[in-house]
């Protein structure tokens, strides 16, 4: 029986990318699973879990700032909140991605990182990790 590991995030900005690679990555050490798959999840409707390149941070900065003009932060949402715009990108985003685990590593391409994405915060997040062994 596999089980889930967590960690917490916390973001201080009200939109953030942040990378969470090499959180993720340890865990799939410490879990001695050679094949199989990692499933990252965010238990949060205005967060969500995504992969993009993590070499230059201007593709973090071009991804943050195209977001928020798709989805602007105030463009007459009925919300009383007040973050509708924030539920809107987690659902575009999305909340899990899976990861292919080939011996012990994550099969990532050269340039992807696992990111955390914040749409209302800054807050104390969760993120959890299933290891899931075959």
């Amino acid at each position: 029986m596999s089980e889930v590991y967590t960690f917490g995030v916390k973001t201080d900005q009200h939109t953030a990318m942040i990378d969470i690679t090499n959180e993720i990555a340890g865990i799939v050490k410490k879990s001695n699973v050679k094949q199989g798959l990692c499933v990252v999840y965010v238990p949060h409707t205005t967060a969500a879990v995504t992969i993009n390149e993590n070499a230059d941070p201007d593709v973090v900065r071009d991804f943050m700032m195209e977001i928020n003009k798709l989805v602007p932060l105030s463009d007459g949402y009925h919300h009383r909140e007040g973050n509708s715009a924030a539920h809107i990108k987690a659902s575009m985003i999305g909340f899990s991605d899976t990861i292919i685990i080939e011996d012990g590593r994550l099969l990532l391409g050269t340039w992807q990182g696992i990111y955390f994405m914040e749409f209302d915060g800054p807050r104390i997040r969760k993120v959890h990790v299933k290891i899931i062994e075959g």
